[in-house]
């Protein structure tokens, strides 16, 4: 196929997810290798967002591959009632990298489902209905994970796809703190607050939060935070999830977010990393303590892909290859670097308010007036469809040869734990020439 007969195709019988389904005119994407991709004319893209922040260890980890090939050639698929090696030794594998206590595992095939599972887990085990969110929050698109999505993708649909029970915390986002405090004089008020919703609400069964914030803003808590939100869950009698979808397998420069904090939830949940998006696979971890709530009580959930051989086996390869490349301090050196190289950005541009970050994590934060911090766009514009000042700095990059993620009114800078400092840099070289855009549009005046 051509590529206007490879896109024809796709456009016109193809959904396209979180946009208006008119305008859309996809890229040809022919084939990946290391931190680059390749449309089908072989121009080739600099991929500062491993994608959707989930080509951790880049494209087509050749180790990753074969594990995948030599899997599908073994034993494709068996049903979840039975025992495989690769479910052995992905969970052998999984013991030694994750928070301690975390010792049971549901193998699903997305972040989205592995959330949905943690949720009905909690409420089934505690016998509880209520779940604590966060407002600038994603955790899914499926019935339970899409009510305790605090952002905007949650408004269109709440009225007929809703679970009911949710509670909306404050974030810990100091640039905008909902409370309009300022840290450390605030006493982490946003946490505090939990202890006062929990007090009130009765009936909560968990609280789930994103360690790091990732889609919306890449929001870094203050050391005290989530210490804090632990103690008070268990002051409650509340099980924390840990939705580590975006912010694990050295994302954040640990293995886990939580781990920057000693913090050890009652599940965790994750995806995208875990086989470097080499192949489907979401986890849902417990504690024994929540898995022994079902020793002689039904336990409500499961799925023909359940623990699926195929995308089981590569998980142990990718953990191999963190280990072997040695990712995990790599991201940490990394993303002290890209810290630095966002700041010298900052202060050459009146259009950036703020850059925040944890390992190679990162977030642009474009305003139109830096002084009252006032964004371009709002979460309305992005529904109704306006167009947004952060898609055409995005764009103005990938005219470059530079794909990055922006969503709303911030970009976020998270390429592949592999790539190299020349490429880091030119990536930051082009965010930075492409960020005349938003200059042009900001109020120079109050800057």
């Amino acid at each position: 196929m051509d590529d206007e007969e490879i896109r024809r195709i796709v456009r016109e019988t193809n959904y396209v997810t979180w946009r208006r389904q008119g305008g859309w005119n996809p890229l040809v994407v022919a084939r990946a290798e290391g931190s680059k991709f390749w449309d089908s004319s072989g121009r080739e893209y600099l991929d500062l967002s491993s994608q959707l922040i989930a080509s951790n260890l880049g494209h087509s980890n050749p180790r990753v591959v074969e594990a995948i090939a030599t899997q599908a050639r073994t034993l494709a698929y068996a049903v979840p009632g039975f025992a495989t090696e690769a479910r052995a030794r992905l969970s052998a594998a999984l013991t030694e990298v994750l928070p301690k206590g975390l010792g049971r595992y549901f193998f699903s095939t997305s972040g989205t489902e592995a959330n949905e599972a943690a949720l009905k887990i909690a409420r089934a085990a505690t016998g509880r209905s209520k779940v604590v969110s966060r407002y600038r929050s994603y955790h899914g698109a499926t019935a339970a994970s899409i009510s305790v999505t605090g952002d905007l993708r949650r408004r269109p649909i709440e009225l007929v796809d809703r679970v009911p029970g949710t509670v909306f915390a404050p974030d810990c986002y100091c640039y905008r703190c909902p409370f309009g405090l300022t840290y450390p004089s605030c006493g982490v008020a946003c946490a505090e607050y939990v202890d006062y919703q929990l007090e009130r609400e009765g009936n909560v069964a968990a609280m789930i939060v994103e360690p790091v914030v990732g889609t919306n803003g890449v929001l870094v808590p203050v050391p005290e935070y989530l210490p804090r939100i632990r103690e008070i869950t268990r002051k409650h009698d509340v099980l924390l999830i840990a939705d580590e979808v975006m912010s694990g397998w050295g994302r954040v420069g640990e293995w886990f977010a939580v781990d920057h904090w000693a913090v050890r939830p009652d599940l965790l949940t994750t995806a995208k990393g875990i086989t470097g998006a080499h192949i489907p696979l979401g986890l849902t971890a417990t504690t024994e303590a929540v898995h022994d709530a079902f020793n002689e009580r039904y336990f409500p959930h499961g799925h023909t892909y359940e623990a699926h051989p195929l995308t089981l086996a590569p998980a142990v390869a990718a953990i191999e290859e963190y280990r072997r490349l040695d990712l995990i301090a790599k991201s940490r050196r990394d993303g002290e670097y890209l810290l630095a190289r966002l700041a010298e950005i900052r202060d050459r541009h009146v259009s950036v308010g703020d850059v925040r970050g944890l390992g190679l994590f990162a977030a642009v934060e474009l305003v139109r007036n830096r002084t009252a911090r006032a964004p371009f766009n709002t979460e309305e514009d992005k529904l109704a469809g306006r167009p947004l000042v952060a898609d055409e700095v995005a764009a103005a990059m990938m005219k470059e040869g530079v794909y990055c993620v922006s969503w709303v009114s911030h970009l976020i800078v998270a390429p592949p734990l592999i790539v190299t400092r020349e490429e880091l840099d030119h990536g930051l070289e082009v965010l930075d020439r492409a960020l005349a855009v938003a200059d042009a549009r900001a109020e120079r005046a109050t800057a």
